[in-house]
């Protein structure tokens, strides 16, 4: 998610158990979340001109369940600090790292530092992970629509499925302004359809998001039907859980994360 937002995968390690509060919202643990660790930046990786990984070591980091965020604490030499909350890209292991992709936000001072200033080596605070609600532990079929950096926690999820080499069915609707700005472009498989809304490869349609895209996946769901993710701006969500609804998605298995 960009800073704005209000909210190396193993098959090694289980998944955090998932305990439900109430139905389909995961219990967050407050003790561990509101711990402050010290996360270590091990590496980056640029994604688009935009957007780039960065991958931290986090010893003590307690695991987390795919659409779960953190939140990320900066500490200026004279003291001032920064806090912002993104979603974890990484999927659930044992390796003792997470992973975050930002976006460069204009003015941004979190993403600009990280896009600009950090290096391997340098330490940051982090504490989660945090909220329930738009976690998916793997155990029900997920439809996942994002736009931009809105599919960072989907990412998170679609790594899951296939470290586990989970059976569940499991679908990414993902739209990006053209190919170059496709965060995750190679990683992409035969579970994800790109959207693209200004440019295209040669021969593919330029639009955004439509029921074309959403209709036929609702016509013919899987058992127990979709649980349906959305994430990306205000009116990326506010038009995709339209088109979600049109379809035939019940509003109650809709769960929506915006920012800005």
């Amino acid at each position: 998610m960009t800073e704005t937002a209000t909210h190396t995968t193993g098959a090694g390690a289980p998944a955090p158990p998932a305990r439900f509060a109430v139905p389909g919202r995961i219990e967050v643990n407050g003790r561990v979340a509101g711990t402050w660790q010290t996360a270590t930046l091990t590496g980056i990786r640029r994604e688009t001109p935009h957007a780039s990984t960065f991958r931290f070591a986090v010893p003590g980091w307690a695991g987390h369940l795919p659409g779960q965020h953190l939140m990320l604490r900066l500490t200026a030499e004279d003291g001032y600090r920064a806090q912002r909350h993104y979603s974890l890209a990484s999927a659930p292991d044992d390796s003792g790292h997470i992973e975050l992709t930002l976006d460069r936000v204009p003015d941004g001072e979190v993403s600009g530092w990280f896009h600009t200033v950090a290096r391997p080596g340098d330490e940051i605070e982090v504490r989660g992970p945090l909220s329930g609600f738009f976690a998916w532990p793997g155990d029900r079929p997920a439809l996942l629509l994002g736009a931009g950096s809105g599919v960072v926690p989907l990412m998170s999820m679609v790594r899951h499925h296939r470290a586990r080499g989970l059976t569940v069915p499991l679908r990414l609707l993902v739209s990006a302004r053209g190919p170059g700005e496709l965060i995750y472009a190679d990683e992409f498989g035969a579970e994800t359809t790109p959207v693209f809304t200004r440019t295209a490869p040669a021969g593919a349609p330029v639009g955004r998001l439509a029921s074309a895209h959403v209709a036929p996946l609702l016509a013919e769901p899987p058992a127990g039907g979709w649980e349906a993710y959305v994430c990306g701006s205000n009116a990326f969500a506010e038009h995709a859980s339209r088109l979600l609804v049109a379809a035939g998605q019940p509003v109650d298995r809709i769960r929506i994360e915006r920012f800005g």
